[in-house]
């Protein structure tokens, strides 16, 4: 190039200013500008990189740029290995990249947890990505000189200093990470417990080591630049009489600490040593990047553009399951690594490794062995083992990047089956993941294998799915009860009213659960009084199948959701709302992928509406009230501020705890396990939250009770959730603490409003409550205390019985059954609304209703031999001694002995018609002296079957509902004689092949359908809220009997082989039996105990059955639905 104007024009400016290429000036001899000159390079120093440098520079960039771009081509062939992603990710693309890029500059999802350590990632992650710009200037600068960028332009100077800052930015940022990692204490967020599956790799400090290796790559990458960059700053203050670069104060007081003494020869070595050790390190670290937890620099962006378009309480569908589930080998679910969708193997290497999962995890938090952190730690280290499989100088993929398959399932080194059955499925992890990973959704896909392909899961689950395959309700009660729930309000149904503006969607929690009933009644009652056009299905609504599918059943689900898909668009409803936010969440979000879209919102929404149009007056309660937010209506559905505003108009205030919106901490009912007991752990989920509510409740207390502002409220929005919170043993013995949901809270403002709110009077001392079969542990319904002041719950909970000591009202409830007599009759939960005389007194149905109040005196029939003790509170590690300490309250009148049978008894068969009779006779009553037989009496209520015809049994002497029985002599020897609990969750769990224990010599016979108790004569309490005095006629009592079983056929067992017989087994002794599946509930079938001796009664044989298969197993069409039964596939 020619010296002249040309170049002299890059030089001088008018007005004078400073000029920008210094260099080029120096190299042409053109004299520098008369006023001001910046930092120029004196003429002797040579350019950065001679040419020996430029060209092996350029060599050693194409080599380790192959080899890096080679390595993340077989990334990308590892991620594409997975199943093709059920849900598209590729549309709206504008929207994707600026949602991306929005939510990686902002770093939002970062800042939402450990804010300090935060900071420091911030500073590592700006800086680095501003790095991406300096590396390559840098680059460009060793070949171009003249690009050397100034700070005498506005422009020059921004970039100048945002280098010099950020570098220091995370120079700070990686040694305050270290030492966090290594030293510091809150190292412990890097630990697992010893019952969470790692990977080998994780057990040999993988983790520590890959953390050290990106660590030191960053501090000699970054410092490397600075060192450099502070030579530099020495040669061009020498140029500038001393004075330095003010826009890069760090570089320059490195470089004058350093290097303000050493030759220019010496400074020009440091130059080089900074070009080779900040660009060198880079293009070295490009071939460790895919297996290095830095990836997640790269991934993290890539996983926000391809994010589900749909929100985290949607599971992705499945295709295809009627052929799959038809096939030899079925493929349903994940066993897999190739089994899982592509985009789950993505989160492998967009996980930051940082446990935040881990810290949120409610299971985790209880000492389960759940760790979504773990879980996808351990599928990153397997990937990249698989990776290494040869040489990596070898160009050629893995057998498993070239589409073979991988040996080991996923429970072998990712998760075990207690993690899979731990999750609650409440999406905490996913919320608040930095990089939006979806460890759920990979849960969930593995239950789906285990449940549908293996036929392994708790045993609990299968009461369940046999209830929703039979009632179409995961209670089991027949569905012709489905809108008992009503009985005394006028509530429409579709067929009375097929032109409503609103579908109330009941659910099967406030059909068949009653605490949940009095939330289905207070809305209703609410949607009366603001005049709302509205209808309920009635009995053409089923379940929802949200537990059938968070559970693994896909299949069941899909069954249950088709059904009311074409019920509902029969209705065309113009708005579906619904108490419970998993049919809110079912019905409005997971319908859509079967053809069914429906608006769709929580009622705390809808009352929000009505109030805010005028419709709801309210009034203050003067409570204090702390409200729990629901998984799958906060962090899965968004709904946060409608409760709260309902709540701050009736309370005045709402108060603010820690683990709340979306932080909220799981009540433990999500991901089905209402219907299991939960894992083993140091405590349940529920407990864990009830504590943080009942402590922020006290507190708030303390301060305002100068306030008159005294009473304390658990408010929910959530069926589950409140029998969740209602079933903790500190809930038991908190009277003070009432929960409700905020329905029946807005009827008591309502009311109040308009006058029509009755105070709850005091209830007596409630009576023990005797279930009348051998039930397994179970949880408590919503039933606090009688003494509580402002609760309209009466009765007695299984945690009462269990705890109770000689002497307390409870023990002495059961042991005094004259105090009983006189005692009043505690009444039963109503509404605050009074409603006319005429009117049906409404009264919970189900055989969990712990609340429910006894009856007018009614004729007494006798009791059963060998009635079954108390129910149990959950508690672990349970003893043989609980369970007897537990039913030695209960005494009662003798009973009348049971009859000789005349043949031997069968086992019970879930499938068995009413007309199969047995051959041993029931048992005829004994009817007391004060209580004589009246002549035309009304039939007693038969025992429930699903399969039974009203025809096929004949009627029976009256008998109370279970929760009027007073106690059986026989309650106290038979409970002494309960079998000892066993598991990890101290409970036994139902085994349909267990054989019936041997019969006690001189034990009498028990009849087939038990017989109940006639309660002791009570008082007539007087009316509470609204109640009617006025008893409702009971339903017959079904008779239910199972038929003889035939051949060898056995019972399905999904640990069973195949080939295997059952052994004969000796006669079994008689047990009470019970085959009302809606009083068996959450958690399954158990054994019952074994009778105890009768005096002078003759002991009766049992052939030895074994009980056939359920629907479940065998495939066949239920009568009633008509619908194809679910059918799991055995190993061998």
């Amino acid at each position: 190039m020619r010296r002249g104007s040309a170049a002299a024009g890059l030089c001088y400016r008018e007005p004078p200013t400073r000029y920008t290429l210094p260099s080029l000036c120096t190299e042409f001899n053109i004299p520098p500008a008369p006023l001001r000159r910046a930092p120029a390079l004196p003429p002797e120093v040579p350019e950065l990189l001679p040419l020996a440098h430029q060209i092996a520079f350029f060599i050693f960039a194409l080599v380790t740029g192959a080899v890096g771009a080679y390595g993340f081509y077989r990334l990308f062939l590892r991620i594409r290995r997975g199943v093709p992603a059920s849900e598209w990710r590729w549309n709206d693309a504008p929207q994707r990249i600026g949602y991306a890029l929005v939510t990686s500059l902002t770093q939002e999802r970062t800042f939402r947890k450990r804010p300090w350590i935060s900071v420091l990632h911030a500073f590592i992650f700006y800086g680095f990505t501003y790095y991406l710009l300096v590396n390559v200037v840098d680059g460009l600068e060793g070949y171009l000189p003249f690009l050397h960028i100034s700070s005498a332009t506005p422009l020059g100077a921004l970039y100048n200093v945002l280098a010099d800052i950020l570098s220091l930015g995370v120079l700070i940022g990686v040694i305050g990470l270290v030492i966090r990692r290594l030293w510091g204490k809150s190292r412990r967020d890097f630990r697992f417990t010893d019952k969470t599956l790692l990977h080998p790799l994780v057990k040999d400090n993988y983790i520590k080591r890959d953390s050290l290796i990106v660590s030191a790559f960053i501090t000699f990458h970054v410092g490397s630049r600075i060192i450099g960059n502070a030579a530099k700053m020495v040669q061009e203050a020498r140029l500038d009489a001393g004075h330095y670069d003010a826009f890069q104060p760090f570089s320059s007081a490195v470089g004058s600490a350093l290097f303000g003494g050493l030759s220019d020869s010496a400074l020009q070595g440091w130059r080089l040593f900074g070009f080779w050790g900040a660009l060198g390190s880079i293009l070295l670290f490009l071939s460790y990047f895919p297996f290095s937890k830095h990836i997640h620099i790269f991934m993290a962006p890539v996983n926000y553009a391809l994010k589900r378009p749909v929100n985290s309480g949607t599971l992705p569908p499945m295709k295809g399951l009627e052929e799959a589930m038809e096939a030899e080998e079925p493929k349903l679910g994940v066993e897999k690594l190739e089994d899982l969708e592509w985009p789950r193997l993505l989160d492998a290497y967009a996980c930051i490794q940082c446990n935040r999962c881990q810290d949120v995890c409610p299971a985790n938090a209880t000492g389960k062995a759940l760790s979504p952190a773990a879980l996808e730690i351990n599928k990153r280290m397997e990937l990249n083992v698989i990776a290494a499989q040869h040489n990596p100088f070898v160009l050629r993929p893995v057998p498993f990047e070239a589409g073979e398959s991988t040996a080991r399932p996923l429970l072998e080194y990712a998760i075990n089956e207690e993690s899979v059955w731990a999750c609650t499925t409440c999406g905490a992890c996913m919320q608040v993941c930095p990089v939006q990973d979806e460890q759920m959704l990979d849960i969930v896909d593995i239950r789906r294998n285990l449940v549908m392909v293996q036929g392994e899961f708790p045993p609990q689950l299968q009461t369940a799915f046999r209830g929703m395959e039979r009632a179409s309700n995961p209670w089991g009660i027949s569905r012709d009860k489905r809108m008992e729930w009503a009985e005394g309000l006028k509530v429409p149904t579709i067929d009375e009213n097929p032109e409503p503006d609103v579908i109330y969607w009941v659910g099967c929690a406030a059909s068949y659960d009653p605490g949940a009933q009095k939330v289905a009644r207070s809305f209703v009652q609410l949607l009366d009084k603001a005049g709302v056009n509205y209808a309920v299905l009635g009995k053409k609504e089923a379940c929802t199948g949200d537990s059938a599918r968070r559970a693994g059943n896909e299949f069941l689900y899909q069954q249950l959701a088709q059904e009311n898909v074409e019920t509902l668009n029969q209705v065309a409803p113009k708005l579906i709302v619904a108490t419970c936010p998993h049919c809110m969440n079912a019905i409005g979000n997971e319908y859509r992928q079967i053809g069914g879209d429906y608006r769709t919102i929580h009622h705390t929404e809808y009352l929000e509406q009505l109030v805010a149009a005028g419709k709801l007056p309210t009034a203050q309660l003067h409570d204090n009230v702390v409200y729990h937010d629901p998984c799958y209506l906060g962090r899965h559905n968004g709904v946060y501020e409608a409760p709260r505003q309902l709540i701050s108009q009736m309370a005045g205030q709402i108060l603010d705890i820690e683990r709340q919106r979306e932080n909220s901490f799981c009540c433990g009912a999500g991901g089905a396990q209402f219907w299991k007991e939960e894992e083993e752990g140091r405590e349940r989920v529920s407990d864990n939250r009830f504590r943080e509510l009942q402590a922020r409740l006290d507190t708030a207390a303390e301060a305002s009770a100068e306030f008159e502002r005294t009473g304390k409220v658990l408010a929910v929005g959530c069926p589950f959730c409140k029998s969740m919170m209602n079933s903790t043993p500190e809930k038991q013995k908190r009277d003070d603490i009432i929960v409700k949901d905020v329905a029946e809270l807005m009827l008591e403002s309502v009311q109040r409003a308009s006058g029509e709110w009755v105070e709850p009077a005091v209830a007596p001392s409630p009576e023990v409550e005797v279930p009348n079969a051998a039930l397994p542990m179970e949880r408590t319904g919503d039933a606090p205390s009688a003494d509580a002041p402002r609760d309209d719950v009466v009765g007695t909970t299984s945690a009462d019985v269990e705890n109770a000591q000689p002497g307390s009202p409870v023990a002495n409830a059961g042991t005094q059954p004259e105090a009983q007599a006189a005692a009043p009759s505690p009444a039963p939960s109503g509404e605050g609304t009074p409603v006319p005389a005429a009117r049906k007194s409404w009264k919970p149905k189900g055989g969990d209703d712990v609340s429910a109040a006894a009856p007018a005196p009614a004729p007494a029939a006798s009791t059963a031999e060998g009635a079954a003790p108390a129910r149990k509170s959950w508690k672990p590690k349970a003893s043989a001694d609980d369970v007897a300490s537990t039913a030695t309250v209960i005494e009662a009148a003798p009973a009348a002995p049971a009859p000789e049978a005349t043949g031997t008894r069968k086992a019970w068969n879930p499938k068995a018609k009413a007309d199969d009779v047995g051959t041993a006779p029931a048992a005829q009553p004994a009817v007391p002296a004060h209580a004589p037989a009246a002549e035309g009496a009304a039939p007693a209520r038969k025992a429930w079957n699903p399969k039974a015809k009203p025809e096929d049994a004949a009627p029976v002497a009256p008998a109370p509902m279970r929760d009027d029985v007073n106690p059986a002599p026989a309650a106290q020897a038979t409970a002494s004689a309960a079998p000892a609990e066993t598991g990890a969750t101290g409970r036994k769990a139902w085994n349909p092949k267990a054989k019936t224990p041997a019969a006690a010599e001189g034990s009498a016979p028990v009849q087939e359908a038990v017989q109940e108790v006639a309660p002791q004569p009570a008082v007539a309490p007087a009316p509470v809220q609204g109640d009617i005095q006025d008893p409702l006629p009971q339903p017959p009592v079904q008779q239910a009997s199972a038929p003889a079983q035939s051949g060898e056929r056995k019972k399905w067992n999904p640990k069973a082989k195949a080939e295997a017989a059952p052994a004969p087994a000796a006669p079994a002794a008689p047990i009470t039996e019970h085959v009302v599946l809606d009083e068996v509930g959450v958690n399954g079938l158990e054994e019952g105990p074994e009778a105890t001796s009768a005096p002078d009664a003759a002991p009766v044989t049992t052939q030895p059955a074994t009980p056939e298969p359920s629907a479940s197993q065998t495939g066949e069409v239920n009568a009633e639905t008509g619908r194809k039964k679910w059918q799991p596939k055995n190993k061998g």
